[in-house]
């Protein structure tokens, strides 16, 4: 079955030439006028959403946060904004990337099929060889379900956090640099700008797993090296 993209934007044009492009890679696309049609229009069989950030009636940042409540599947925001403050507030609310307009085609193609390929590993889609269980005081990351406890309550995670997560877990007390977590979790090449895209999602995963993520006790900040696992 071809894997399902929502793509939402107000403007009709970019969602024509968007959906002729996915769908000569094969792709299902569902179209959305605005941030509340999105939300309305996710469900189960969606397996990636293109968000513009700013639509009328809600905003892809406000439709961002709600769709997280409903799937963790990939976000794509797709803007004409470019600063480094506005892909902080995408990624705050729940994305997993960015790419400004105008962007090329190869560009995005090549962003949906990274997207797609590691939520389908995150989500056991895919044959992995990963079946054992890793234990930090008490967080367990069970690799085969893909899945994270603390304690006894499950920790919903988006799978760019769960493989940021994995990366540090499995390699415990080796400190990766931002450039090190960029280039092994996005697979893509790092520029000094990914540096603050790291740092928001590393802020993301601690706010769901510590008690106390200002005095974090799973994920640790090496300072002027980079990020680890004790």
């Amino acid at each position: 079955m071809n894997k399902q993209i929502l793509i939402a934007d107000d403007n009709s044009e970019i969602r024509e030439i968007v959906r002729i492009l996915l769908e000569s890679e094969n792709y299902e696309v569902i179209e959305a006028i605005d941030g509340q049609d999105a939300i309305d229009k996710v469900n189960e069989e969606t397996d990636l959403i293109i968000l513009d950030m700013m639509m009328p009636n809600k905003s892809g940042l406000k439709a961002c946060l709600e769709i997280r409540e409903k799937t963790s599947a990939p976000i794509l925001f797709l803007t004409a904004k470019s600063q480094d403050s506005d892909k902080q507030l995408a990624f705050s609310s729940g994305s997993d990337d960015f790419l400004s307009k105008p962007f090329s085609y190869t560009e995005l193609v090549s962003r949906v099929k990274a997207l797609l390929r590691r939520y389908y590993v995150y989500r056991g889609k895919e044959k992995t060889e990963e079946t054992d269980q890793i234990i930090v005081k008490d967080l367990t990351v069970h690799q085969d379900a893909k899945t994270v406890f603390v304690g006894a309550k499950e920790i919903a995670l988006t799978e760019i956090e769960y493989q940021i997560l994995l990366l540090l877990a499995k390699k415990r007390r080796k400190v990766f640099s931002a450039e090190n977590i960029y280039e092994s979790v996005w697979g893509q090449p790092y520029f000094y700008t990914c540096n603050n895209t790291v740092m928001v999602h590393i802020r993301n995963l601690r706010s769901k797993l510590e008690d106390d993520p200002q005095n974090p006790k799973y994920v640790k900040t090496v300072w002027g090296k980079g990020y680890k696992i004790e």
